[in-house]
């Protein structure tokens, strides 16, 4: 399930998730290296039901090309500014947009994220 609601995710490795076993809570994120993974999260999901032709998510700009662009930017800086392996960069984007699908709050986080989108230039 979670491969259809984060395909962007697949772009880091087909076998992040497993590296990245337990290591989660042994690097903490600053606030906001952990926003801006929440958004690449939240824009992976909502640019798959964009594809779907979800409305709701349809009420946003596309986001297919800018926020895998976003999502990739964050991947890189994460593994740049923690020292994370794209494995664990990718397990946390992974139980990122999991936490946000169980709980349907994607679209809750959108405003803000949009406004970090925009402020990031692409």
């Amino acid at each position: 399930m979670i491969l259809r609601i984060l395909p962007l995710a697949l772009l880091l490795t087909a076998t992040a998730a497993g590296a990245a076993a337990g290591n989660d809570e042994a690097k903490p994120l600053k606030p906001a290296a952990q926003e801006s993974l929440r958004c690449a999260a939240a824009f992976a999901t909502v640019a798959n039901a964009q594809a779907r032709g979800d409305r709701e998510a349809l009420a946003y700009p596309p986001l297919d090309q800018r926020g895998r662009e976003f999502f990739t930017r964050v991947s890189a800086k994460l593994m740049d500014d923690t020292g994370m392996n794209r494995g664990e960069v990718a397990a946390r984007l992974k139980s990122e947009a999991e936490k946000l699908y169980s709980a349907h709050s994607a679209y809750q986080l959108m405003p803000g994220c949009m406004v970090l989108l925009d402020a990031s230039g692409l």
